[in-house]
């Protein structure tokens, strides 16, 4: 019942932390640009810093999760990232605008492994998909209600409006601290005698099932989350002519895909092969790019245009809906335990190269007018995740591939106070 009671914990200060950037992530752009009067070439810079920032913290990251503890891990990352939100309401030059970026991404790069960390502590195999699966609808759910809010407060002639829209994340990610700072964990799994530095990230290059996940979570990233806010965005708009309003009720399609259907998806993955729930959301995104391609034939048509981008969103979302419940039990499943840590950096750090690629071959490619090949290369991703996820299934046994289910990968020890730790 305790344990029950600090994953609730954990997925409220998840929620609050997504409803916090829910307000600042649509406008970032506009802020930085419209409001500090940066070129679109240092608004650009400050996504890079972001995104480097993140890739140079997460290789830290790992072992300091399995070293001091997810806890304390977190902790630091959401005080970094609250000042780094903070920098940014408050910057009037480019300098502190890319200090604050660089805050922001290492602060997050740190949240998001130390969570998965402590969701899988707290979690037996039975129950983790459950677990992950609702963090990333809590998630979606944040971002999608704060983005809503952060509409109606934000105004272009009211700078004091974007202060206060990063004031509340900054207050968010300290909530997500204090209330995360409250769980108490199982104690941390014993380092093995002899363990050095480093030994961690040659483990894992030594684990070919853990090597081909990564594989095929970079497509996964790549192919969908790489392109919401770039490539896909500037089709929409560019090719089937929707307009700005429609494309907002193509992502409310997508939010309301995941939060209302996760559970559902959930029962019916449950019973599933891991590496068939993978295989099956390449043949779904594959039909979302198909539905895209579409959109841009009929862009004459309005209403037909807008409906099919409104699908493509729609069918993204049921992937991610697939991959939720997942990615995470799989890793925590291929994963020492002594080494849970460096496993989900690991799995991040994969997730923020693949994020960081996606823009920047969209930006090539739409830039240069080659939306046909940009959508071909798309569905190419797709198949190749379906591809990649079968030939996967060889090299898991059948508890990493989900078809049965472990007692629980983690060693429990007996909730005194000697079994827990920060």
């Amino acid at each position: 019942m305790a344990t029950r009671g600090a994953l609730r914990r954990i997925q409220l200060g998840n929620a609050l932390s997504a409803f916090g950037s829910g307000f600042t992530v649509p406008f970032l752009f506009v802020y930085v640009t419209r409001v500090r009067d940066l070129s679109a070439g240092q608004a650009g810079l400050m996504f890079s810093v972001l995104a480097i920032a993140a890739l140079c913290a997460l290789p830290m990251v790992g072992p300091a999760i399995d070293r001091r503890g997810p806890r304390s891990v977190l902790a630091l990352g959401a005080t970094v990232a609250a000042l780094g939100s903070l920098t940014l309401g408050l910057a009037r030059t480019g300098m502190f605008v890319m200090l604050g970026a660089a805050l922001l991404g290492a602060g997050i790069a740190a949240i998001q492994p130390a969570l998965a960390t402590m969701i899988v502590r707290l979690t037996t195999a039975p129950t983790r998909a459950r677990a992950f699966a609702l963090q990333f609808t809590f998630n979606n759910l944040g971002l999608g209600i704060g983005g809503l809010i952060g509409g109606l407060i934000v105004d272009e002639s009211r700078p004091a409006s974007f202060t206060l829209l990063f004031a509340i994340e900054t207050a968010m990610f300290l909530v997500l601290g204090a209330v995360c700072g409250t769980v108490r964990l199982p104690a941390i799994p014993a380092v093995p005698a002899g363990t050095t530095p480093g030994a961690g990230f040659r483990h894992l290059l030594r684990n070919r099932a853990m090597v081909r996940l990564c594989v095929v979570s970079a497509v996964i990233f790549f192919t969908c989350y790489g392109q919401f806010e770039s490539g896909l965005t500037a089709f929409a708009t560019e090719v089937s002519r929707i307009s700005p309003r429609m494309l907002g009720v193509a992502l409310a399609a997508n939010t309301a895909v995941i939060v209302l259907g996760q559970l559902t998806v959930l029962r019916i993955t449950q019973r599933r092969r891991r590496s068939t729930v993978i295989a099956a959301t390449g043949l779904v995104w594959l039909l979302a790019w198909i539905v895209t391609a579409v959109s841009g034939l009929v862009h004459d048509d309005s209403v037909a245009a807008a409906s099919t981008i409104v699908v493509t969103f729609a069918l993204l979302g049921v992937g991610e809906s697939l991959l939720a419940p997942t990615l995470g039990p799989m890793v925590a499943d291929l994963a020492p335990a002594h080494l849970l840590g460096q496993y989900n950096a690991a799995q991040s750090l994969v997730k923020q190269l693949a994020m960081a690629a996606g823009p920047a071959f969209a930006g090539v490619m739409v830039g240069a007018g080659l939306y046909a090949p940009y959508l071909g290369v798309l569905m190419a991703c797709s198949i190749l995740i379906t591809v990649l996820a079968l030939r996967m299934r060889h090299s898991l046994d059948p508890t990493q591939n989900g078809t049965v289910v472990a007692e629980s990968t983690i060693t429990r020890q007996p909730a005194g106070p000697q079994a827990l730790t920060a």
